[in-house]
Order: C-alpha cells, then sequence, then structure tokens
C-alpha cells in the first residue's frame, strides 16, 4: 500500500494479507476511488493529524480498560512506531531493512535503534571471549611522560 506521511513522502508499506482485505473491504464500502479520501472526518475532508491522534487515545483509553498500566503511560502513533522498529530489531531483521520498513532516507537515522536496544548490546558482549588472566593496568614510562609534558 502507499501512503503519505510525514513531510509529504510517499511511502510503499507493507501489510498482512489480513489487513489488506479488510481495507479492500473499507475502500468498496466506501467506494474510494485512487484519489479518494481513505479515512475521512465526518465532514469528508481528510484526517489531520490531529484527528489521528484523537482517535488514537480513545483507542488508548478502551485498551487501559483491560490493561490498567497504559493509562498512566504516554502513548502516541510514534511511540508505536519506534517499537515495532525496535521489535523487528530484536527478531533479527537487518537495520537496513528496517531502515527502508521505516522510510528513513539515511541509515544513520535508524543507527539510533541499535544504540537503543541494551538486549543487542549484552548479546554482542556474550559473543566476545573474555581476557584470561589478570589485566595488567598500562603504565607510562619516564620517556613518554617528558615527551606529553612537552606538547
Amino acid at each position: 500500500m502507499t501512503v503519505f506521511s510525514k513531510g509529504r513522502k510517499e511511502r510503499t508499506v507493507p501489510l498482512w494479507p489480513k489487513t489488506a482485505r479488510v481495507l479492500e473491504q473499507w475502500f468498496r464500502e466506501r467506494a474510494i476511488g485512487p484519489d479518494g479520501v481513505v479515512f475521512p472526518t465526518v465532514r469528508g475532508t481528510p484526517l489531520s493529524s490531529d484527528g489521528l491522534d484523537h482517535l488514537f487515545q480513545q483507542a488508548v483509553r478502551r485498551a487501559g480498560e483491560a490493561c490498567p498500566s497504559l493509562v498512566t503511560k504516554r502513548i502516541t502513533p510514534h511511540l508505536v512506531r519506534h517499537s515495532t522498529a525496535m521489535h523487528l530489531l530484536q527478531a533479527g531483521v537487518d537495520i537496513t531493512v528496517i531502515a527502508l520498513w521505516l522510510g528513513h532516507e539515511s541509515i544513520e537515522t535508524t543507527h539510533i535503534y541499535l544504540e537503543a536496544d541494551l538486549a543487542l548490546k549484552e548479546r554482542a558482549l556474550e559473543k566476545v571471549a573474555p581476557v584470561q588472566g589478570a589485566v595488567k593496568r598500562f603504565k607510562a614510562d619516564d620517556a613518554l611522560l617528558a615527551f606529553l609534558a612537552k606538547l
């Protein structure tokens, strides 16, 4: 499916087959053509980001009835996007694929997810063999200290 997002960027996003079927049914019921408004307001205009956030917060409140811990948290669409990216990363999906999925133009933007994933860092550390024996502390000799003092 192709959508327009932040900065009016056109993005193609993958959908689960069930999600695609639901959307296709929605399009048929609303008789939406290629240039039609998919998610209109009550006035028939395109749903704004504020309107989407309002609907999203209503859904969060309803979900809070079944999961009370949600009530005290600030849940946003961006948080869901970030959480999805983190789950993809933890599932072993390559970071370049995640960058494409998120629509990042630069891999450096997606690299933030790597820095945030403590569990990934712990797994990397487990793969490194520990140093055998005592670690000797470096002590500079007089010649090196004299050289550094002259700088």
